[in-house]
């Protein structure tokens, strides 16, 4: 059983590097539909995966090509405690929020985020 969650981890490694996703976009997906985690038990289990720096060799890899800069790495840790702040506050809502209420709301913002990304030039 330890294959599978290594080969998700992977995966949403690959993706994180390419385009700075993963968590979100990958692993909840994947342990919703492939491991039949509930939406709740999926999040939180994602959060557990991005706790540790699991972006610091693609973020080494970007800087030592030059296309991150000392100014980026500082917008990225400003994001970074926005973050940290904001992701207790939604574990708080989620909480109080149905499985089918977290799912669909969740559903939405993949949806709306993908059209904005298709359709802007």
């Amino acid at each position: 059983m330890v294959l599978p969650f290594l080969i998700t981890g992977f995966v949403a490694g690959i993706l994180s590097g390419l385009f700075g996703i993963g968590g979100g976009l990958v692993i909840v997906p994947a342990l919703i539909y492939l491991f039949k985690v509930p939406q709740h038990t999926a999040t939180a289990t994602s959060l557990v995966a991005l706790l540790l720096p699991v972006g610091l060799l693609a973020v080494y890899e970007y800087y030592r090509s030059g296309k991150l800069t000392p100014e980026n790495i500082q917008w990225g840790l400003l994001i970074a405690l926005g973050l940290f702040l904001g992701a207790f506050v939604g574990a708080k809502v989620s909480n109080y929020l149905s499985e089918i209420i977290l799912r669909k709301s969740f559903a939405l913002i993949l949806f709306f985020g993908a059209i904005k990304m298709w359709f802007q030039l």
